[in-house]
């Protein structure tokens, strides 16, 4: 997949630098960002092949989960396209103050 959006996650990072588990969460969002660059998702099946926690909803949205939920990344995939777009992400607590299917 083409990944575009990650400036909006390099900010976050930025941003909390020094808070509280935001290392391993850069570690597994790293870890994210290296399969889903290498991935050819064509439908929604292929993302919970691989994510299978990931949530799918309407329009293309994909919730993944990072640092076991503690943090959610957004996403609109254009499968046809093969490119993903980050649209948000946030903690939980964040993530609960957003549409998900809008944002």
């Amino acid at each position: 997949m083409i990944v575009i959006g990650t400036d909006l996650v390099e900010r976050y990072f930025g941003n909390r630098a020094g808070d509280k588990g935001i290392k391993a969460a850069r570690a597994q969002y790293d870890a994210w960002l290296a399969i889903a660059s290498q991935a050819q998702w064509r439908h929604p099946r292929d993302v919970k092949t691989s994510h299978p926690k990931a949530s799918i909803l309407k329009g293309g949205r994909v919730v993944f989960n990072i640092k076991g939920n503690h943090y959610r990344l957004v996403t609109a995939l254009h499968y046809q396209a093969g490119v993903l777009a980050i649209r948000f992400f946030g903690t939980h607590a964040e993530y609960d103050r957003i549409n998900a299917e809008t944002v």
